[in-house]
């Protein structure tokens, strides 16, 4: 029997901003006929919910409204956002703690409607929840996906290309690893428009600083933090491009975050991003980029860092 291609329902649990800005981007781009929003905070999920749907009219027909986990019942994928933000002081350990509990009861409620169902991991520290809500669910690891280093290999792109001056469609580069602070920057690979990084720089006359195109993309959420308060537009479009490639069936290669099995030797049982083919069934293959020493180096003490990081937060 052949796959059915049809846009319908997706769920975004949480309708802060983050989930807010998913659901209107979803909308605008329209990736679901049917959009809903479920929050503990109903009435903030039903504004938010509204507000975008005010807009429908604009535009073409899409449901979007508040609801219930009931909703998580026949949904094409279930997008989970909630969690609280870290409180200036708080240690990320700390953070992670009160959000794995919270990942945990989420992913409880949904299983409890949901068979087999397809879910996309946003929630902060997303390697650690995705690897909470692979374990709660009981889902096999290729149906619960991290946005991971999506969103940092986008920050990474975009940095590359204004320093070269070159259109961010032609930068192909990864960042892999952890979402964090140990996120590893692929330069070995790195070509903009099949010419080797550092051939192309030469050519245009163009000197990149890697070392701090690497500082400014780990610190790239921290420095909109800092000067608006919030991130969600720049995940919002990432989570859209992960939703693209689920629901076009395209086999599009992202790097995302699922926990990896034991092939992957020391790696196996972190929630680790490498490149990905994405698909309607989820990831669909994982794939081994190839890295130079000091690169492979990085990966196995990012990998190390959030085994210890799962230690300290899993009996919570």
């Amino acid at each position: 029997m052949g796959k059915t291609h049809k846009k319908d329902k997706i769920v975004v649990v949480g309708a802060g901003n983050v989930g807010e800005a998913i659901a209107y981007t979803l909308m605008v781009r329209d990736q679901a006929n049917d959009i809903v929003l479920v929050d503990v905070n109903e009435a903030r999920a039903k504004g938010a919910a509204l507000d975008i749907a005010h807009g429908t009219s604009f535009y073409k027909q899409i449901w979007v409204r508040q609801g219930g986990y009931e909703e998580c019942a026949d949904a094409r994928l279930i997008i989970i956002t909630a969690g609280v933000a870290r409180k200036p002081g708080q240690t990320r350990l700390d953070l992670a703690k009160i959000n794995v509990n919270i990942a945990r009861d989420i992913t409880k409620s949904i299983m409890k409607y949901a068979d087999n169902p397809l879910i996309l991991v946003v929630s902060n520290p997303a390697d650690i929840i995705t690897k909470a809500v692979t374990e709660t669910s009981g889902l096999p690891a290729n149906r619960v996906i991290g946005t991971g280093t999506s969103l940092d290999t986008a920050r990474f792109r975009y940095s590359i290309s204004a320093r070269l001056h070159v259109n961010v469609e032609d930068v192909n580069a990864y960042v892999l690893g952890e979402h964090g602070d140990s996120q590893v920057p692929i330069w070995s690979s790195a070509n903009i428009a099949g010419f080797p990084l550092d051939d192309f720089a030469d050519q245009v006359k163009h000197k990149i600083d890697k070392e701090a195109v690497a500082e400014r993309t780990k610190n790239g959420g921290a420095e909109v933090i800092g000067l608006k308060g919030a991130t969600f537009y720049g995940i919002a479009m990432s989570v859209s491009n992960l939703v693209e490639a689920i629901i076009r069936d395209d086999s599009a290669i992202l790097p995302v975050a699922h926990v990896l099995d034991e092939k992957f030797g020391e790696w196996a049982g972190v929630a680790l991003s490498i490149p990905c083919r994405l698909g309607w069934e989820g990831i669909e293959k994982t794939l081994m980029i190839p890295m130079n020493d000091e690169e492979k180096a990085a990966m196995d003490r990012s990998a190390q860092i959030l085994k210890d990081f799962w230690e300290q937060v899993k009996n919570q």
